[in-house]
């Protein structure tokens, strides 16, 4: 994986905010706040250097040009793009909390082979820095819906088919769960 310089990824991270714009519901006032900010950082790119970053970013698929019916080019994130926006944000990563909880219990089961004991041990420490308990070796448990976050945890360390998410309703001793998560 390439890595790319702090303005780089500034530039992604500013493409990411345009996209966010239209994903989010917010009031007119954030999007408005959010706009003024956007504007205020690309000011600050050297416009030769944004022209060639956005070219590479072209080559490298994470953006693309969207040609409008008034003749106008937006440039937007790819799915590419909006992943590798993603492992900027790896750190600041959190799982959603609710104060209702719909009874199902989310699941994260892996067998990870020795070859990938680095993998493995960084997937361990990140789960449970998110807030998993480990309920037995190798299987993790959450009490909501998170995996849109895991998927992108999963994907961070390349370890897709080593993986399962899953849903839990009922499990035996469920009251160590409830207990743990003060449910």
């Amino acid at each position: 994986m390439q890595v790319y310089s702090p303005t780089k990824q500034k530039i992604l991270l500013l493409l990411n905010a345009g996209v966010s714009l239209t994903l989010q519901k917010t009031t007119l006032g954030n999007q408005l706040r959010i706009i003024k900010q956007v504007k205020k950082e690309w000011k600050k790119i050297n416009r030769q250097y944004l022209y060639r970053s956005l070219h590479e970013f072209y080559n490298n698929r994470l953006i693309e040009y969207q040609e409008l019916n008034n003749g106008e080019i937006n440039i937007v994130l790819s799915e590419s793009g909006r992943k590798r926006v993603l492992k900027f944000d790896f750190d600041k990563l959190v799982l959603p909390k609710s104060n209702l909880w719909n009874g199902k219990w989310q699941v994260v089961i892996y067998d990870i082979p020795e070859k990938l004991k680095k993998g493995r041990d960084a997937f361990r420490y990140k789960l449970n820095e998110l807030g998993f308990y480990e309920w037995q070796k190798s299987v993790f448990v959450y009490p909501f819906e998170c995996r849109d976050q895991i998927d992108f945890v999963v994907e961070f360390f390349d370890l897709r088919p080593h993986v399962r998410y899953a849903e839990l309703i009922n499990p035996t001793n469920e009251a160590e769960l409830k207990l743990h998560f003060k449910l």
